[in-house]
C-alpha cells in the first residue's frame, strides 16, 4: 500500500486553496511574473499573498528569483506529476466502473414509446 508522505501532504494542502490555484493558473498562462503583477489579480493585502506564495514555494510548485528589487515567480509544474500519479488509480477505478455501466446499458433493451 502506498502512503502519502510529508511532501505530498504539502502539495495537496497547497492545491486545496482557490487563491493558490489561481496563482498557478496565472503563472501557467502568462509565464513568470513579479509579485506585484500577481498581486494585481487579487483583492488582498501583500502579506496575505506572500503567505500563499510561501506555501506554493514550500510545496515546490513555484520558484522565486530576485531581479534587482523584484521577486519573480515561476511555475514549477513537475510536482503536479506526483498528483497525477496519485490520482491515476482513481481514474482507472472510475473508468472501469463507467465502462461496466456502459456495457450494462448497451445490454438493456431500448424503451421505444411508439
Amino acid at each position: 500500500m502506498t502512503t502519502i508522505g510529508a511532501h505530498e501532504d504539502r502539495l495537496f494542502a497547497a492545491l486545496a486553496n482557490a487563491t493558490r490555484r489561481e496563482v498557478l493558473r496565472l503563472l501557467r498562462d502568462d509565464g513568470p511574473q513579479p509579485v506585484q503583477a500577481i498581486a494585481d489579480h487579487f483583492d488582498m493585502r501583500r502579506p496575505s499573498l506572500s503567505e500563499h506564495l510561501k506555501v506554493l514555494r514550500e510545496a515546490g510548485l513555484v520558484s522565486e528569483e530576485r531581479a534587482g528589487r523584484q521577486r519573480i515567480y515561476r511555475l514549477e509544474a513537475a510536482p503536479l506529476a506526483d498528483v497525477q500519479d496519485w490520482l491515476h488509480p482513481y481514474e482507472r477505478f472510475w473508468r472501469d466502473r463507467l465502462k461496466g455501466l456502459g456495457d450494462l446499458l448497451d445490454r438493456m433493451p431500448d424503451d421505444d414509446e411508439t
